[in-house]
Order: structure tokens, then C-alpha cells, then sequence
């Protein structure tokens, strides 16, 4: 069977992360979500895959190869155009990037599967195509139900008594509200969808192609399952999500490394005598890692591979990204610390720069280093000043 993913957005809900990997390669305990969503069409035999990309392409393509490490097929169809000998990114649109595929090979001559390349999910894909076909449509859309109060943030999908769409709803007042069904993101398709796809312009399964299809009056259903949904939209769904893992809210989700103590997982070839640091479980610490003697680590923690934590350092519901050097002066609490940011968990960000431009007076203590992925960098954090909280709370 095949399938798509969606995987060419610039994921601007998601940046800075998104200037420096593209959103589908965003990491959730280690692992990029679009390789969860691999390995969720591996299992349910969708095993002939195409991605479209454009943002940061290269990462995408670089890191999956041509899928035999996942027992898949994949191959990746670039939007995009070449500028004074350089490649230029130039999305599509989720419609028209299935066009250039189907334009270009053929591809699609059977019943599809199409994600987005930005979430995890647990869903049952061989039963949504067998609710599918029972339809007999053209598309289906798998939605799933949440709390009325809760709707305001999805796209809301209207369904007749037999499950054919009759209209959407784009974030609806939770009073204006005419379903509890919203758009995953997850749809099957025939073939004969490209009939009601433009060729060689950008174009929106969302906001163009399902309205069409409502228009033409054409058979096209929605599909409400249960399934667990892990979707990294914006900046702060990244901790959010973790957190919840962590926490035991996301069963079956799977955690790197090996529990050595209840709450505590530690990857390999890593440096962590636990019982001589401060720790409150759950707390991740991946492979690679070095925990000196002393470090304060207080959960939900993850830290990512091959990263240093100097005796004296103070974690605290946090997500450090991998290669970080967390100096013995440094208190990091409710962050995810990603390259060269600090991102709060609402969401607000600053660059290490930013912050080493913070001029403390009460403290002339020698700098201490930082180590980002994108280099080495000084900021000045000193352990027990009355200004901890203004650089790094």
C-alpha cells in the first residue's frame, strides 16, 4: 500500500527550532515525529512511501536515506527552484504537492494514505482504510473527538448522519461550534482525487480541496476514531508533549534508554553515578551523557545525547537538547534549552546572545561556558545571584 507525508512547511508557529531543523525532524524523547510516522505505515503495511519537502530539505533526506532501515520505500519530491545556482524553497501546498508527485510518476494508482509529517499517533490505519472503502467516497478525513471546550483550537469537521461532510468549521467559538469532530490531519484518498486538484500551483488539501469537494457534492466522509494524538503545532506543544510522556499520560509511547531506578531511564556510554546527584524522578537522561557528581536534576527532565552537566547545576522541568554544556553556575528551570535558545514553556524565547548581553553587577564571578550545537558561547549565569531568575527563569 502507499502513502505521503507532509513534511514541506516552514513550521513558523515552531521557530527558532524550525531555522535550524525542519518541524517533521523536531525531536520528542530523541526521536524526529516523522520517523514515528514511518514506523506507524511500516506496521500497517504501507510500506511504498513519497515526502514531500522544501524547508531544509537536506536534513529530511540526509537523515531517512531511501528508507530501508525502516523496511519501507521512500522517495522525497522537492518544492522548490533553482536561483543563480541555488535551490530556492518554494512549497506547494499540501494539495498541489500531491499533484507534482501524480504529475511527475503516477504514483498514487490505489487506494493512499496521506499524514502530516508533524505528529505522533497511535491510530489504527488498516481499520481507517477499511472504514474507508466501506464508504465507497472519494476521501475521507479521520477525526477524532474532543471536550467542547477544546474545539476553538482545531478545524472542525460536519458530518450528515451518514458521515458525509457537509462543511468545516476553521477554530469556531466553542458557542458557535456545530461539532465535537476535528481534523486530524490523517485522510485517504482514491485516485480520482486529482480531478478536483489544479496542476502546477499551490494548493490546500484544508482550506481549498475540502471545501471543493463539499461543493461538488461529491462523496467524501469523515471517519471519528479513537487514537492518541501528539501534535507539535507550536513552540510550546514541544515540552507539553514531553511532559505528558513523561508523566504517563501518552501510554505506549516508547522511552529511550534503560530504567536503572523507578522514573529514571539512562541511555549508554554515559558518565551518572545517580546516587551521589540530587534527582526527582521522571527524568531522561540519553546517551553519551556526562552528570557530574552534585548535579541538581528535579522532573520532568529530559537531556538529550552527549551532553555535559557540571556539578553544582540546577535542572528543573526542563528539555536540554543534545550537545549542551550546562555549566556548574547555571539554573535552568521550566525551559527547553534547544541549540542556541532558551525557549520558556509559554512559549518565549531568547538566544544565549540575548542573554549574555544582561549586564550583572552584584556578581563579577568569572563567565561560564556554554557549549550550543551551533558553537561555543559565554553567558553569564552565577549560581545564587538575586538575577538568576531575569537571565534564565
Amino acid at each position: 500500500m502507499k502513502g505521503m507525508i507532509l513534511a514541506a512547511g516552514k513550521g513558523t508557529r515552531v521557530r527558532p527550532i524550525t531555522q535550524i531543523i525542519p518541524k517533521p525532524m523536531i525531536p520528542i524523547l530523541g526521536k524526529p515525529v516523522m520517523e514515528s510516522m514511518i514506523q506507524l505505515f511500516a506496521s500497517h503495511g504501507i510500506d511504498k512511501i513519497v515526502v514531500n519537502t522544501s524547508h531544509l530539505a537536506e536534513v529530511i533526506e540526509n537523515y531517512f536515506g531511501d528508507g530501508h532501515h525502516f523496511n519501507v520505500q521512500l522517495s522525497f519530491s522537492y518544492e522548490g527552484e533553482i536561483v543563480d545556482g541555488h535551490f530556492v524553497s518554494k512549497a506547494l501546498g499540501s494539495a498541489g504537492g500531491m499533484r507534482k508527485i501524480q504529475d511527475f510518476s503516477g504514483f498514487f494508482d490505489e487506494t493512499f494514505v496521506v499524514v502530516c509529517g508533524d505528529a505522533w499517533i497511535d491510530l489504527d490505519l488498516t481499520e481507517a482504510v477499511r472504514r474507508h472503502k466501506q464508504h465507497g467516497g472519494i476521501a475521507t478525513i479521520v477525526t477524532r473527538d474532543v471536550a467542547p471546550e477544546e474545539v476553538s483550537k482545531y478545524g472542525v469537521v460536519v458530518t450528515d448522519n451518514y458521515g458525509k461532510v457537509t462543511s468545516f468549521q476553521e477554530k469556531p467559538l466553542v458557542e458557535e461550534a456545530l461539532s465535537t469532530q476535528i481534523n486530524t490531519g490523517i485522510y485517504i484518498f482514491e485516485p480520482a482525487i486529482f480531478d478536483y486538484i489544479p496542476a502546477e500551483q499551490e494548493y490546500d488539501i484544508g482550506s481549498e480541496l475540502f471545501p471543493k469537494l463539499v461543493e461538488s457534492n461529491v462523496d467524501f466522509y469523515a471517519t471519528s476514531m479513537e487514537f492518541q494524538w501528539l501534535d507539535v503545532g507550536n513552540i510550546s506543544d514541544i515540552w507539553a508533549v514531553t511532559s505528558d510522556i513523561m508523566k504517563g499520560k501518552v501510554p505506549g509511547y516508547p522511552v529511550p534508554g534503560t530504567q536503572v531506578k523507578p522514573g529514571i531511564w539512562v541511555g549508554i556510554n554515559t558518565v551518572f553515578d545517580i546516587d551521589s546527584c540530587d534527582i526527582t524522578p521522571p527524568v531522561i537522561v540519553s546517551s553519551g551523557c556526562e552528570i557530574q557528581p552534585g548535579a541538581i536534576i528535579e522532573g520532568p527532565v529530559v537531556i538529550g545525547a552527549n551532553c555535559k552537566v557540571e556539578s553544582g547545576a540546577v535542572i528543573k522541568q526542563s528539555l536540554v537538547s543534545e550537545y549542551i554544556h550546562v555549566a556548574s553556575a547555571a539554573y535552568v528551570q521550566d525551559k527547553t534549552v534547544f541549540g542556541d535558545y532558551f525557549i520558556s514553556h509559554d512559549g518565549y524565547t531568547q538566544s544565549l546572545n540575548e542573554l549574555k548581553a544582561v549586564n550583572i553587577l552584584n556578581d563579577r564571578r568569572q563567565v561560564q561556558p556554554m557549549m550550543g550545537t551551533l558553537g561555543s558561547i559565554s553567558t553569564y549565569v552565577p549560581s545564587g545571584s538575586d538575577k538568576e531568575d531575569e537571565i534564565l527563569n
